[in-house]
């Protein structure tokens, strides 16, 4: 059975990767529908599930380096790929606002959980 912070930093994982997709269907006036946010998310959560098994993220979910980064690389790359043979667009700025918000979701929420505990942890 996965640990607490194994299935909390999934599920942030997960959720990181939906807000940048919902938040970029808004921006491009796509809609934020069920369907449409499938279509568009499923390249990258594909590529999200490949980085964490490639990692065995859930050893060590809260790492930055090299957890939270190898999966971060693996989410656009691999999502990146999956879009190109799905016949979904990957314009060069697509990837750099791709890789930017993603690397500020999936490594920010850890440096931020690791001040946190890191404070917690000198409170006591």
């Amino acid at each position: 059975m996965p640990s607490a912070p194994a299935v909390t930093a999934g599920a942030l994982d997960v959720a990181s990767v939906l807000a940048f997709v919902a938040i970029g269907r808004a921006h491009d006036d796509h809609g934020v529908s069920l369907a449409g946010m499938a279509v568009t998310s499923w390249p990258f959560l594909a590529g999200l599930a490949a980085g964490w098994v490639a990692v065995r993220a859930w050893r060590r979910p809260l790492e930055v380096v090299p957890t939270a980064v190898a999966v971060w690389l693996s989410c656009v790359g691999v999502g990146m790929v999956l879009r190109v043979v799905a016949g979904q667009g990957t314009a060069v700025a697509f990837i750099a606002v791709a890789l930017a918000f993603l690397a500020l979701e999936l490594l920010g929420w850890r440096l931020l959980a690791r001040v946190g505990t890191r404070l917690s942890a000198g409170r006591r």
